[in-house]
């Protein structure tokens, strides 16, 4: 059985880190070393997080970038497998690590990412955009840098040799896919490697994410143009496309509204992200990375039980004893 590191980026996430925490104990794999680097949280994350076997990095919020948090808590792996995880999402299956490490057997693969999925009280929109990004089939030689390092593994031996860029105001994970490619590595997705993810963001969080997805996204492809025609073509073909989803599942009268509403801000963030190219100053990071957020599936299923946990998100849940 692999060993790893897993590397968790958190910001008053107490209504979360719990269950990831206790989802990750229960896991297959046992030898795992878990670090997390928090960006200055002022809820209860660092004290649920102090119950469990957890190497605590702290960034200053004016430092925090993706990128720069990522390469922090690289450097504080002992692993040369590093999975990596948000702070809001937890394991659906106890064997998440193991499946997420299987395909580094072959040593040209650089990394795996896994399936994700929203709870219910997720926005239609968001279940739509996820359930393509992360179908039930694997896909195990990409042709494409996509990745998304809420659910991902990468080697440390190669982020030695190319860390995280850390300017980047977004998808560092593509970045250094991108890179690995260029090296002739491959990328793997896992879709039995399964997590829910707890997206629950305000209009202007979702404005935001794509926003700073948009910014980082010109960063790498220079190239690109997203224009105002993009914009309307690309709203109008989403939500179509959603309206005919959620009439399938009779849903449609409780969400067309909400589906309007996302892919509007989805597409207008990335329309303004295209157009806004400069560098991320204390202002921009707390737009972009500390949000006001709103309190707030597949019907694949695997022959596999998965974890059966006993509380809600960020319940005070006593951690299981670690292997010695």
């Amino acid at each position: 059985m692999k060993s790893c590191s897993v590397l968790i980026r958190g910001y008053n996430e107490e209504e979360h880190i719990g269950r990831l925490l206790s989802g990750i104990l229960q896991q297959t794999v046992k030898d795992v070393q878990i670090i997390l680097v928090d960006s200055g949280s002022t809820d209860a994350t660092l004290a649920i997080a102090s119950r469990y076997p957890v190497e605590i990095v702290q960034i200053n919020p004016q430092d925090f970038t993706f990128g720069r948090s990522l390469n922090m808590g690289m450097a504080h792996a002992v692993k040369d497998l590093v999975v990596i995880a948000s702070a809001h999402v937890y394991p659906v299956y106890p064997d998440w690590l193991e499946q997420m490490l299987l395909p580094f057997d072959d040593p040209q693969v650089a990394l795996t990412y896994g399936k994700q999925r929203a709870p219910q009280s997720a926005h239609f929109s968001e279940n739509q955009i996820w359930r393509q990004w992360y179908p039930d089939e694997p896909r195990p030689n990409q042709n494409n840098p996509f990745c998304n390092n809420a659910n991902a593994a990468i080697r440390r031996s190669l982020w030695q040799e190319h860390p995280y860029d850390e300017t980047l105001s977004g998808l560092e994970d593509m970045d250094w896919a991108r890179w690995a490619q260029e090296q002739s590595y491959t990328i793997v997705y896992v879709p039995e490697a399964e997590v829910k993810h707890l997206h629950h963001e305000n209009w202007h969080g979702i404005y935001n994410r794509y926003k700073r997805e948009g910014m980082a996204f010109k960063h790498i492809y220079p190239q690109e143009k997203f224009g105002l025609g993009d914009l309307i073509r690309l709203w109008f073909v989403n939500v179509a496309n959603d309206f005919r989803a959620a009439s399938k599942e009779k849903v449609l009268g409780a969400n067309w509204a909400r589906i309007m509403a996302y892919r509007f801000n989805q597409f207008l963030g990335t329309y303004h992200g295209y157009r806004r190219q400069e560098s991320l100053t204390w202002e921009l990071r707390r737009a972009y990375y500390y949000p006001r957020l709103d309190p707030g599936n597949s019907n694949h299923t695997r022959n596999y039980a998965p974890i059966r946990y006993q509380d809600e998100p960020g319940s005070q849940t006593k951690p299981v004893e670690e292997n010695k």
